[in-house]
């Protein structure tokens, strides 16, 4: 895992990003991890997410609340979701667990049914348009309300509400193309 080292200088911005490491990796993780389905990815994206950030801090330019950290982590895991589906990669752990409080009461046919959901989902969302999609993620998976994805878009609450129901409209649809085996 990633952690941004420190400058000699106390002041300096490789300490100023070892703070912003410390209290924000977890939700970018959990984040990540939401958006792509497991570990090894919701890693990457954490690193990913803060070599932009040490990026952006030298070159002068630096947001770094929480809700940016956690909107830079929805964005660089459906990029990598992205870039997957148009290589037709698959991720080795493309299957996650699903989540359960004891997992030995949930059949091998479930798990792998859910498995099947969750992987068909995830290529939906990469087919998305970019908007809708990070619209989506943060709704869906980081719990974001309306008002709070629009603030943190640029956009009316509205204009959210709308996003939202057209990615929810084409997502149905291609998960059904998806499950006769038809290519979206």
């Amino acid at each position: 895992m990633l952690v941004p080292q420190s400058e000699p200088s106390a002041a300096g911005p490789g300490t100023a990003l070892a703070e912003l490491f410390e209290r924000h990796h977890r939700a970018v993780l959990a984040a990540a991890f939401r958006v792509t389905g497991n570990r090894q990815d919701a890693e990457d994206v954490l690193q990913t997410v803060f070599l932009r950030l040490t990026r952006r801090a030298r070159g002068g330019a630096g947001e770094t609340s929480g809700p940016y950290v956690r909107r830079a982590a929805v964005n660089a895991a459906i990029d990598l979701l992205r870039t997957r589906a148009r290589a037709g990669l698959v991720a080795l752990d493309d299957v996650a667990r699903g989540e359960v409080a004891d997992e030995s009461e949930v059949s091998p046919e479930r798990r792998l049914r859910d498995g099947e959901i969750r992987r068909r989902l995830r290529q939906a969302l990469a087919g998305l348009p970019e908007r809708s999609a990070r619209v989506f993620a943060m709704r869906y998976f980081e719990g974001a309300r309306d008002k709070e994805i629009a603030r943190l878009l640029g956009m009316s609450p509205i204009t959210v509400r709308v996003t939202l129901h057209r990615a929810r409209k084409r997502l149905q649809s291609t998960m059904r193309e998806l499950a006769r085996g038809e290519q979206p």
